[in-house]
């Protein structure tokens, strides 16, 4: 088992709201320099900002890959295995905004960089928050929304509260 205390425990925490997501992503569009022809969205975690961009940028051609990474050794040391990744035709000369929402230690991103540009795809990085003090690698994300040290709780990895009111038609649903 990896050593060491957890991300969690070794950052200061962050909880952000759906307004902060907006205006990360508000920071994180003007930077990006030309067109792309697709979005790749990185894990579970890019689903929202993936969503938002690829329908800011007005973006069919969206993808996914998912990326498996040990816990149970260090990370610096695990093997990664893709779960998911999309066949090389479908990003073979394309240029792809590689997405994801933080670039922690950089290591999911950077195998799925590393594979689209095996593949002969032209791809470049983005993630909301970039922390700085845990990247293994010389360089970093492209573009990101701000520079973190701690860690970040997305508006939907909250817990879900039951909505519950007085109100008729709020509420659970009845069951058929």
């Amino acid at each position: 088992m990896a050593e060491g205390p957890s991300p969690e425990e070794k950052f200061e925490r962050e909880i952000l709201s759906w307004a902060d997501l907006d205006k990360l992503i508000d920071h994180l569009i003007p930077q990006f320099e030309g067109e792309f022809d697709g979005l790749l969205m990185v894990g579970k975690g890019a689903m929202v900002p993936g969503g938002i961009l690829s329908e800011a940028m007005k973006l069919t051609h969206v993808l996914t890959a998912s990326v498996f990474i040990p816990d149970d050794v260090d990370s610096k040391w695990a093997w990664p295995t893709f779960v998911q990744f999309p066949p090389d035709t479908l990003v073979t000369g394309r240029r792809i905004l590689v997405v994801d929402d933080i670039w922690a230690n950089g290591r999911a991103i950077s195998i799925v960089y590393g594979r689209l540009r095996a593949a002969g795809c032209d791809a470049e990085t983005a993630v909301l928050h970039y922390r700085l003090k845990s990247n293994l690698f010389h360089d970093g994300p492209k573009y990101y929304g701000a520079i973190t040290d701690r860690y970040i709780i997305y508006p939907w990895e909250t817990p879900k509260i039951a909505r519950r009111s007085s109100q008729p038609g709020t509420g659970p649903l009845p069951a058929i």
